[in-house]
């Protein structure tokens, strides 16, 4: 992994606002669609494809490469907006989201798309299809990395806490899980529906390696990444703690903008917020 310097830190920064400018654009030409917690995880989108993930767009079928599985499959806008950057396919394809023949549906879907790992939607199976990559690359002798993108309302699930356990058992040190800990879901806070707490401490008694980050800061974000990678004898679980709706000042740590459908003007008004964001990113760097 390179390392990060500070024109490769404001690079990504840029990337990350970019992404959250073309998920406001996607969401709102599209009529639909989900929008928080695509905004909470640009930075953690941003880190892996442009810095983390071993990979190649002009191959995206590569044997060796990193896997990364979207498990809540509804933030997908903010991995086809980093494909897209990263060169999987032409940007001006985002703007099909949801629409009538598209390749980038509400939810990935497998073989239409490329750099897309799994087909998801239903939550809670994400973890255990990405174990599934994990045992085989272990069985078939590869050094490859697999990444797991979950949300934190999808710990709900029993499904979740018996792929958490089988990921123990077999030690799959080459598996990552990263929980969006955004503390929302579509009906309200995490917490108040389902409470997860002591959750770090849930995942540490099933044997897993946790580590706990802000989930908008690149140095933590890569850093954690690095240390799992370095762990051979458990699966290292990412707590990303975010800020649901991050970057646009009247979607944030609000619950309702889980999904919801623009009102005149609003999305404009997002994207002046994100404008003014992308100035401010470059005249700190200078």
């Amino acid at each position: 992994m390179e390392s990060l310097t500070e024109d490769k830190l404001k690079s990504l920064e840029l990337m990350a606002n970019r992404l959250r400018e073309d998920i406001i654009k996607m969401v709102s030409h599209a009529g639909s669609g989900h929008i928080a917690g695509p905004l909470d995880m640009a930075e953690i989108f941003t880190a892996f494809y442009f810095h983390i993930l071993r990979h190649d767009p002009k191959h995206p079928n590569w044997p060796d490469r990193d896997r990364l599985v979207l498990s809540n499959g509804h933030i997908c806008p903010v991995q086809y907006a980093a494909l897209a950057h990263a060169g999987y396919f032409p940007v001006e394809e985002l703007r099909t989201l949801r629409q009538l023949g598209t390749r980038l549906q509400g939810h990935p879907h497998r073989g239409i798309l490329p750099g897309i790992e799994t087909t998801s939607g239903p939550l809670g199976s994400g973890i255990s299809q990405a174990e599934g990559i994990a045992l085989a690359a272990r069985l078939d002798g590869k050094k490859y990395q697999v990444y797991c993108m979950t949300s934190d309302g999808e710990h709900e699930e029993g499904n979740t806490w018996e792929a958490i356990q089988f990921a123990a058992k077999y030690k799959l040190g080459n598996l990552t899980v990263v929980v969006d800990r955004n503390n929302i879901q579509i009906d309200g806070f995490v917490e108040k529906i389902m409470p997860l707490e002591p959750f770090a401490e849930k995942y540490a008694a099933h044997n897993w390696n946790v580590v706990e980050i802000d989930g908008h800061n690149f140095e933590e974000i890569i850093a954690a990444a690095a240390e799992a990678r370095a762990v051979h004898d458990q699966p290292t679980v990412i707590i990303a703690h975010t800020l649901p709706g991050k970057g646009v000042d009247f979607m944030e740590n609000n619950y309702l903008w889980h999904s919801k459908t623009f009102k005149p003007g609003e999305a404009e008004k997002a994207l002046d917020e994100l404008r003014t964001l992308r100035g401010k990113i470059r005249s700190e760097h200078e």
